[in-house]
């Protein structure tokens, strides 16, 4: 049996004045999946969001969320009593539209960076300009060694998707950035 091991789980960083608040984020259900331009109407229809076709874009409707993250990929997200039924739904989909839908729920975690100060702390060790980054889009990248999926939820909000393996080494950096906005340096 795969027992989940989430030793962040509850931990938050806070920096005094509300400039910067990073906490773990609600768990969810996570997939990847693949599928060809023709899929993609149906596979968003299945899912419960129309699927962004840009790179980049994303989309959502209630509590799902879908990322384009290349030409035939996505990444959905939904909540965790919404598992069963996505993949009996996809399963169904495939005799008609072949994909690939993969559960990468356990492979992620999510840390979501909020406060004016938010862009800062990231760019400490990510490489976009996050100046150019709209609200509502995601994108692969990295932040010093791991990659990650980055969305931008408003203008002082983002969510950080990272493999578990790494998510102590990101965290162990934003906690580092706190303390640098903390005393200004």
């Amino acid at each position: 049996m795969l027992q989940q091991y989430r030793p962040l789980d509850g931990s938050r960083i806070a920096v005094p004045d509300s400039v910067l608040g990073i906490e773990m984020a609600d768990d969810c259900t996570r997939f990847n999946l693949r599928i060809a331009g023709t899929g993609i109407a149906p596979a968003g229809k299945v899912f419960g969001v129309t699927l962004p076709k840009v790179i980049g874009q994303t989309a959502a409707s209630g509590d799902k969320l879908a990322l384009c993250l290349g030409p035939d990929e996505w990444q959905l997200m939904a909540p965790l009593d919404e598992r069963d039924r996505i993949e009996a739904a996809f399963a169904a989909l495939y005799a008609k539209v072949p994909h690939s839908l993969v559960d990468i729920s356990h492979r992620e975690v999510g840390i979501v960076v909020e406060g004016s100060a938010a862009a800062v702390a990231l760019c400490s060790a990510c490489p976009l300009d996050l100046d150019e980054m709209p609200v509502g889009a995601a994108t692969r990248t990295i932040f010093d060694k791991a990659q990650i999926v980055l969305i931008r939820q408003g203008r002082d909000s983002f969510r950080i998707e990272v493999w578990q393996s790494f998510a102590d080494h990101v965290w162990g950096i934003l906690q580092a950035a706190g303390r640098e906005i903390t005393l200004e340096i």
